[in-house]
C-alpha cells in the first residue's frame, strides 16, 4: 500500500518529475512520485540540455552526471543544403557551461533517477483528483487494487494529455499542426562531424541533424505522409533531397518516429492545491530543443517554492510567484519555437531566396547572434525563474 496522507504528490515519473524529487529529496520535503508506466522509457525524443538549465540541476548536483555522459556541442548551423547561412557558436555564453550537451531523454532520466536515489512508484496511474479540505484527494490504480492518496499539493508532472490537469479544470488552449514530425536516430556518413547540430532549410521541409554520444546522430523532420516507424530508406531520401548535396549513407537505424506538433500552452500553472510543471503545462514544436529545457527548469523552481512552504512553512502565496513567472517563460519558448518552424518552411522560391539572403546579412550582426545565442541557451530567460525573497 502507499501512503494515505503527504504532503506533495508528483504524477509522472519523466524528467521533470524525477528532477523535482530530487530537489524535495534533497530538502528532506515529505512526497511521493507515482508513474502509470511499469517502467522507464527506453526511446526518447529529447536530446538536447541547454545551459540554463545546466545551472539549474547544478542545484541538485545533477549537471556535472549529465556532463559526464553527454557530447559538447559548441556551434549551431543553419543551412541551405552545404550553405552555411547562420552559424551560432556558445563558447561565449555568460555561463560556465559555455556549450549545448546533446544526451537521449533516457539517458537524462536515468541520471534523474539515480540522483533522486528514492522511490519511483511505477505501474501506478492517477485516475481521478478533487480539491479537498487541506489539499486534494487523488484516486490511483495500483497492480494490487485501488486506493486514495490525500496530499497537501498535487503536481502534475504527467505531459500532454495530463489526468492532474483535467481534473483541475485548467484550460489547455493551442493548436495542433497539420504537418507530422519524424524522429529517427541513425548512423550514417556525416561530413559536419560531431560539433555542430545542423538545421536545414528547403522547400520541401526541414530537417535537423544533431550529434549523439554513441556515434549516432538525431534526425527531425517534416514530412507529410510520414509513416508511422520511418526506415531508412526514409531517412536517405529526405536527407538526399534537403542536406548536404554531398553523397552520404544512412547504415542502420536504431529507432524512429512519427508524431503531431501540438502549440499548447495552459492558462495558468496553479489552481489551488494542484500545480503543473513540463508538458503539463506547455508543448510546442521541437525547433530549438526547448520542451525538456523549459520543463526541467520549471521542476527546479517549483522545487524551491514547494521547499520554502511546506518545510520553511513560508506562505502559499509563493505557489502563486511561481505559476506568475514560469508561464511567461513557457510563452517565450513557444514564440521562438513558432518563429523557427515558420523560417524552416518557406516554399516560395523568391521568399526563401529573401530568407537566406536576411540569415547571411544577420551572421555578420553580433548582437543579434548574442542575442539569439542566449535565447537558445535559456540564459536569455534566467529572470523566469528567480522566485523573490524577502
Amino acid at each position: 500500500m502507499l501512503p494515505v496522507d503527504i504532503q506533495v504528490l508528483i504524477v509522472g515519473a519523466g524528467p521533470t518529475g524525477l528532477a523535482l524529487a530530487a530537489r524535495l529529496q534533497a530538502a528532506g520535503v515529505d512526497h511521493l512520485l507515482i508513474d502509470a508506466l511499469e517502467g522507464p522509457r527506453n526511446t526518447s525524443r529529447a536530446a538536447v540540455v541547454h545551459a540554463h538549465t545546466l545551472e539549474m540541476l547544478e542545484t541538485i548536483d545533477a549537471a556535472s552526471m549529465m556532463e559526464a555522459q553527454a557530447l559538447p556541442v559548441s556551434h549551431f548551423t543553419v543551412r541551405d543544403r552545404d550553405q552555411a547561412l547562420l552559424d551560432l557558436t556558445f563558447d561565449s555564453l555568460p555561463s560556465h557551461f559555455r556549450h549545448l550537451l546533446m544526451i537521449p531523454q533516457s539517458a537524462t532520466e536515468g541520471l534523474l533517477a539515480i540522483r533522486l536515489g528514492g522511490v519511483v512508484h511505477r505501474g501506478t496511474a492517477a485516475l481521478a483528483a478533487t480539491a479537498t479540505a487541506g489539499g486534494a484527494t487523488v484516486r490511483v490504480k495500483t497492480k494490487t487494487g485501488e486506493q486514495s492518496i490525500h496530499a497537501r499539493f498535487v503536481v502534475a508532472a504527467d505531459g500532454m494529455r495530463s489526468v492532474i490537469r483535467e481534473a483541475a479544470g485548467i484550460g489547455f488552449e493551442g493548436s495542433t499542426s497539420g504537418e507530422p514530425l519524424i524522429l529517427a536516430d541513425v548512423r550514417m556518413d556525416w561530413p559536419f562531424g560531431t560539433r555542430e547540430v545542423s538545421m536545414f532549410l528547403s522547400p520541401a521541409g526541414l530537417v535537423v541533424v544533431a550529434p549523439l554520444p554513441d556515434g549516432s546522430f538525431r534526425v527531425v523532420a517534416t514530412l507529410d505522409d510520414a509513416p508511422e516507424k520511418p526506415s531508412i530508406d526514409d531517412i536517405q531520401k529526405l536527407l538526399d533531397a534537403r542536406g548536404p548535396a554531398k553523397n552520404l549513407r544512412v547504415t542502420e537505424i536504431g529507432w524512429s518516429s512519427r508524431f503531431r506538433v501540438h502549440h499548447r500552452l495552459a492558462e495558468t500553472y496553479r489552481k489551488g492545491p494542484f500545480l503543473l510543471i513540463g508538458d503539463a503545462a506547455h508543448v510546442h514544436s521541437p525547433a530549438g530543443g526547448q520542451g525538456m529545457n523549459t520543463g526541467l527548469v520549471d521542476a527546479i523552481v517549483l522545487g524551491e517554492a514547494l521547499t520554502r512552504v511546506v518545510r520553511d512553512h513560508e506562505p502559499e502565496t509563493l505557489l502563486d510567484d511561481y505559476a506568475r513567472i514560469r508561464r511567461p517563460a513557457a510563452a517565450d519558448v513557444l514564440a521562438l519555437a513558432g518563429r523557427l518552424t515558420r523560417i524552416a518552411t518557406v516554399h516560395s522560391v523568391p521568399l526563401r531566396r529573401l530568407r537566406n539572403l536576411v540569415l547571411r546579412v544577420l551572421n555578420h550582426v553580433p548582437p543579434f547572434k548574442r542575442g539569439l545565442a542566449l535565447s537558445f541557451s535559456g540564459l536569455g530567460r534566467a529572470r523566469y525563474s528567480l522566485l523573490p525573497r524577502d
